[in-house]
């Protein structure tokens, strides 16, 4: 600890003189209209800092130096810290006189910072004389004139974060003002740092010096690159390595203004239009600690449906109900796996929420076809936009009016333009809305029994600005031509400072105004929140009402896909990526937004597979399905103006459908525990490869291969023409899952060129690891049925070596996913070789779930064994099995390809095969054998 003389204490009669006099000295007349200078301003000063009963600090800072660049300076401000958890620090700051726009902590649930206070140091303790705070894993430091503080880890002291200004740094200090705050922090230049999206990253996952990063939530097509996309999400990750050790640590501004965050390589710089600093610092200090501490906060992922694991397909444009029956027949005909047809707003009577085209989907032969589809256990999804139509005859919109749910403007509904024409915006943030929209939920359910829904549109998008009115004498829209061209009679609206903020930032990636083409940022929300300050949230909010409407139907887990996200966001719903385009870029780029959702705690996640617009070709449609069968979220969606690109449409695609996503099907059972492990501890279902070998910085900034879960690496092809690929394998054994006679080994990790013709994604599973597989199907709910299988993998040729795994059943339609509750069952799965014994065994927990569904082991196969040995003696819960036995028992030897060594062997291996088998999946088994190698 370091000593340090406490401030002085200060009324707030006297810190206001001290602040007047200060002010009226030095008054900087700049503005936003001018260049404003790199640094504005010089900071602020702590003037006394005291512990609170709960054991955190509160400090007060008073302005150095009023300006006016961006305004006046909030003349001082209060200072909350807390070590929340060991691995939990908050550093919250705000104005010291009066309380501000935070994200409402009814949306995401936390504890509030001290009131704040009226005197200024005024407190029966003593102030505290020392200048670091020590929690478990974090210490908190700062200096007084001007203030800055640090973040440091407690057990190696390197610094994560440090927002005090030099000279010589590109940043200056805190500023803080009532539409402009800023603060920086700086970062060693080796640092590796993910996140801070939604955004197209053209670099790969790993953040990019000196590219954009605005965070404002924008209905702006995908395929613009480096723009403020559908969601915001202000946290990274940073990943360093010190002396071969990694450190993981992340850093989460609880904000939800509109921003510019600077990352320039050793530094970066948040530039926020509103709100307040509320800093959270997570310790890890690995990656998955990471995202466990940081779901642990805002919500762990929802638990997802077993069915919404399966394949998906969608396309706007389905005129009519015989063309989505002809679809799911086709997709029967060509053998490829689907569990769930959608609609866009095909389905609906003039594009309005919640009703249906009596001409074109009428609702008796809408009722016979989802009986049809719901028998052998496929779902249906359909679209859902929060733009209400402005129709007197419209019972969802009469109801709305008469429960007062929309947002207002100058106290009546703001009026905007969707795909219906004149619509006004549910207000999410006021409970009446809340019961309004979960009451037109059911009603609709009532007239058709969707099995989940689409939410669209909710950054919000508008397709008009400012203050409109509905044309008279004319038709908007006039049902020709795209629906996209606003029609309505619209004024821009300047007037206010929440419209024209002094700080532009760089809103859909050309500084628009904050307002264009969403809902005016002077509009008013329940309480009198300000669009302004709630804009971010909109999305998030829909995704709790629309989950909460959900789940009150019939009390089932919900499925709800949104396109606009919130930190938090992963608690309700899953996310696709929007409109993206069928560009050999593109696929590429899918890869690491997925990747970035995971981080954020939304780990269903997927892209338009073959792209949104249009238009594909075949070998790329090929290439894309072989990586979108493993995102966790698998849908093939299309644009209304897009040729047709369902999986069956060439032959070779189908070709490449039913080996890609018959591979998905034989997974099933993995996807769903990487689903329950996601929900109990925010771990990704698909990772980054860092996730798992955090040592290996040549992986840090690998953004065309993945993992699913911690051990399952896909490495597909992203380039036209190209019949192979490089893939780099990490250090140790990898086995082909789809020729499990091929191993690739190294000891320092290995670029290999791999074949891949047109129909082949190579997938790879490591070392140690147990794999449970079914058999697969066309539709989750018969493939869950099927024997499992299990794959065990070894260290290529070791004498002695370990593996595990594990399974999660249950039933998928309950809302928890959890044990103790009688419809669950959890599997641990173990392996080891020790001179020469080979034994796999189980350790079950609740088996009764498991043991009901009549669910049984039929086959393990062990890779990577020394294959100087023989398989022999083979004992089954104890007891030898004799040739009377149908249990059968092969071997089989493997290509090993591996890096070699001057002097070194070939490593020789062996998989061995145990059929027959029938070990029920809810009862420890064990089984065991002798290679018959020497000790």
């Amino acid at each position: 600890m370091v000593s340090h003389t406490p401030p002085p204490l200060l009324t707030l009669s006297s810190l206001l003189l001290l602040v007047l006099l200060l002010c009226s000295s030095s008054v900087v007349n700049s503005s936003s209209k001018s260049n404003p200078p790199t640094k504005i301003g010089q900071g602020y000063r702590l003037i006394s800092i005291e512990e609170t009963p709960d054991g955190g600090l509160v400090g007060h800072l008073v302005v150095i130096k009023n300006n006016n660049v961006y305004g006046p300076d909030i003349p001082h401000l209060q200072l909350f810290v807390k070590h929340e958890t060991q691995d939990r620090l908050r550093v919250h700051i705000t104005d010291a006189q009066k309380q501000r726009w935070e994200v409402p902590y009814s949306l995401l649930p936390r504890d509030q910072p001290p009131p704040l206070r009226q005197t200024i140091g005024r407190s029966r303790k003593s102030p505290i004389t020392v200048s670091e705070y020590t929690g478990s894993e974090l210490i908190f430091s700062y200096t007084s004139d001007p203030f800055g503080f640090a973040v440091k880890r407690k057990s190696n002291g390197q610094t994560l974060f440090n927002s005090s200004s030099d000279k010589s740094d590109p940043f200056g200090n805190l500023v803080f003002k009532d539409q402009y705050l800023e603060i920086s922090t700086k970062l060693p230049g080796d640092a590796s740092l993910y996140g801070l999206g939604e955004n197209t990253q053209p670099h790969g996952i790993k953040l990019y010096p000196n590219d954009p990063y605005t965070l404002y939530t924008t209905d702006i097509s995908a395929i613009n690159l480096n723009a403020d996309l559908y969601g915001s999400h202000p946290v990274y990750m940073d990943l360093r390595n010190v002396g071969g050790r990694p450190y993981a640590h992340s850093v989460l501004l609880l904000n939800s203004n509109g921003m510019d965050v600077f990352y320039r390589g050793t530094s970066l710089t948040y530039k926020v239009i509103g709100g307040v600093f509320d800093f959270y610092f997570f310790a890890g200090p690995t990656p998955l600690g990471v995202v466990d501490q940081y779901t642990s906060f805002i919500g762990r992922p929802a638990p997802m449906p077993y069915w919404s694991l399966g394949f998906h397909q969608c396309r706007w444009g389905y005129h009519n109900l015989s063309v989505v029956e002809d679809v799911v027949e086709n997709y029967q005909k060509a053998k490829i796996p689907l569990d769930v047809i959608w609609n866009d707003d095909d389905h609906t009577d003039g594009k309005k929420d919640f009703t249906l085209n009596p001409k074109n989907y009428p609702r008796p032969k809408l009722l016979a076809f989802l009986d049809k589809i719901h028998s052998i256990g496929m779902k249906y999804v359909v679209i859902i936009d929060p733009g209400i139509a402005v129709n007197s005859s419209y019972g969802v919109y009469q109801r709305g009016i008469a429960d007062d749910v929309f947002i207002k403007y100058e106290g009546e509904p703001y009026l905007a333009q969707v795909w219906p024409g004149a619509v006004n915006f549910p207000d999410f943030l006021n409970p009446k809305t809340v019961s309004w929209w979960g009451d037109e939920i059911r009603r609709f359910h009532e007239l058709v029994p969707v099995d989940g829904l689409w939410i669209d549109m909710n950054e919000a998008s508008n397709f008009c600005s400012g203050k409109c009115k509905i044309p008279k004498g004319k038709q908007c829209p006039t049902g020709t031509g795209p629906g996209w061209v606003c029609c309505l009679d619209c004024k821009n609206i300047t007037k206010t400072r929440w419209d024209d903020p002094p700080y532009k930032i760089n809103a859909s990636g050309s500084q628009a105004p904050v307002g264009f083409k969403t809902i005016a940022t002077s509009a008013v929300h329940y309480n009198g929140v300000l669009e302004y300050d709630a804009h971010s949230l909109y999305g998030f909010s829909q995704s709790i009402a629309t989950h909460k409407g959900l789940q009150g139907l019939e009390g089932k887990r919900p499925f709800i896909l949104s396109r606009s996200t919130y930190v938090g966001s992963g608690h309700y719903a899953a996310h696709w990526t929007g409109d993206n385009q069928g560009t050999w870029e593109n696929l590429r780029y899918s890869i690491s937004t997925m990747l970035n959702f995971g981080i954020f705690g939304v780990p269903m996640v997927g892209s338009d597979i073959c792209g949104f617009y249009p238009q594909p070709t075949e070998e790329l449609c090929n290439r894309w399905i072989e990586v979108g069968a493993f995102y966790p979220f698998s849908r093939d969606h299309a644009n209304y103006y897009s040729p047709r690109q369902e999986l069956y449409q060439w032959e070779s695609v189908a070709e490449s459908a039913r080996n890609a996503l018959g591979m998905r099907y034989k997974l099933l059972p993995y996807l769903y525990t990487l689903n329950y492990e996601a929900h109990i501890s925010g771990a990704p279902i698909a990772r980054p490869l860092f996730f798992s070998f955090p040592t290996y910085t040549e992986v840090y900034g690998l953004s065309t291969q993945f993992l699913l879960g911690s051990s399952l690496m896909v490495s597909p092809v992203l380039e036209q023409g190209k019949s192979e690929v490089t893939a780099l394998f990490p250090p140790g054994s990898w086995y082909s899952l789809f020729d499990m006679t091929q191993t690739i080994t190294s000891k320092g990790g290995i670029n290999v060129t791999l074949d891949a013709p047109l129909h082949v994604v190579n997938v790879h599973l490591y070392q140690n690891t147990i794999l449970p597989m079914q058999q697969g199907g066309m539709i989750s709910k018969e493939a869950r049925k099927t024997p499992f299988s299990l794959i065990v993998t070894f260290p290529a040729g070791v004498p002695d070596g370990e593996a595990k795994g594990n399974l999660f059943i249950d039933d998928d339609e309950l809302p928890e996913m959890k044990l103790g509750n009688g419809y669950s069952t959890y599997i641990d799965f173990y392996a080891t070789i020790n001179k020469g014994t080979v034994k796999v065994w189980s350790e079950v927990q609740e088996g009764k779930f498991a043991l009901a569904q009549g669910l049984y082991i039929e086959k393990v196969t062990v890779l990577g064994l020394d294959g100087s040995g023989q398989a022999s003696a083979l004992e089954v819960d104890g007891k030898p099995v004799t040739g009377a036995s149908n249990i059968e028992l092969s071997t089989t030897k493997q290509n090993v390809l591996e890096e070699q060594e001057d002097g070194g062997n070939k490593v020789k291996t062996l998989m061995v095969e145990i059929k027959g088998l029938s070990f029920a999946v809810g009862k420890n088994f064990a089984i065991t054998w002798n290679m018959g190698i020497k000790s």
